[in-house]
């Protein structure tokens, strides 16, 4: 009966996925896991029956839930070759109480929601035409990034918002890079540990996984320099940019109260990030920021 109902899965009707990058299989099956290892039988409505080895469901319990054999679940989360469907994909996530983003991240990785493309090439042109707008946003801190938090034009309010970026080497301006491994950088986040476990969902979200050819070695290398970073990812926790405000200490003119507001630059991969103040004493202490560092003469 399994068989048959695997047979009917790969004949299933013109909206299916060929094969995927195995990596991309292999995080698909973890992520599967990992959610499957939040839920207990009583959250989903099935009796708590016999002694579990694992914590969560079990897979036959998730595939009842789904409506799907046990054993194309079982291939699925294993990371096999196997084809999936829209519909099909869509019972997993209600089966596995997938929230918007989650599942948007799942079918990412399956292949049915085509992977973010990397950011084309800023070249010089371009550079020039950003420039002055991010120049023209001050005092609020602005700045031109990749999707994996790459930093490739700001202002002078973000130059001096939590160190002098200008001494970093271009290959290490990254926000997640800064953040994991440099201490003084973090110690400009008041509430640092929400914004790592945030930036690592919202990295996640924004690159599906390690083989986005921008992203990936950026992950790989945040893996190796950060232990904090490589448990968050392992969770596979998923959070889309939205408008939030951050608490900063600012090594010139003290705290900072901002909402980060960010937009994506059609056409180019990347993304604009403005900081604007939550109150009015962040107001006042950004323009005391913007005169400071021009009667500096930086």
């Amino acid at each position: 009966m399994q068989n048959l109902d695997m047979l009917m899965r790969v004949l299933h009707d013109g909206d299916m996925t060929g094969l995927r990058p195995r990596e991309t299989q292999q995080e698909l099956g973890a992520f599967l896991r990992s959610r499957r290892e939040r839920l207990t039988p009583d959250q989903v409505g099935l009796p708590a029956t016999g002694r579990r080895r694992t914590p969560g469901l079990r897979r036959e319990e998730v595939a009842v839930l789904a409506g799907v054999g046990v054993t194309w679940y079982t291939w699925l989360e294993q990371g096999r070759s196997i084809n999936v469907s829209t519909q099909v994909l869509a019972s997993v996530g209600r089966a596995l109480r997938l929230d918007d983003a989650e599942l948007r991240h799942m079918e990412r990785l399956a292949g049915i929601r085509a992977e973010s493309n990397g950011p084309v090439g800023l070249d010089a042109p371009m550079s020039a035409a950003y420039q002055p707008v991010l120049d023209k946003l001050d005092p609020y801190p602005a700045c031109l990034q990749t999707n994996a938090f790459d930093i490739v034009a700001y202002n002078s309010a973000y130059r001096f918002l939590f160190t002098d970026m200008n001494q970093i080497p271009p290959p290490e301006r990254n926000c997640a890079l800064q953040f994991f491994t440099d201490e003084e950088w973090r110690s400009r986040y008041i509430d640092d540990e929400v914004v790592a476990s945030r930036m690592v969902a919202q990295l996640r979200s924004a690159v599906g996984s390690t083989t986005n050819s921008g992203a990936g070695q950026t992950i790989k290398e945040l893996q190796l320099r950060s232990d904090e970073f490589a448990e968050l990812w392992s969770r596979h926790d998923v959070l889309f940019q939205h408008l939030e405000t951050k608490r900063l200490d600012s090594p010139v003119v003290g705290e900072l109260d901002l909402n980060f507001v960010t937009t994506n630059v059609a056409e180019t991969g990347y993304r604009l990030t403005v900081m604007t103040p939550a109150d009015e004493t962040t107001s006042q202490r950004l323009t005391q920021l913007s005169e400071l560092t021009a009667d500096a003469g930086i």
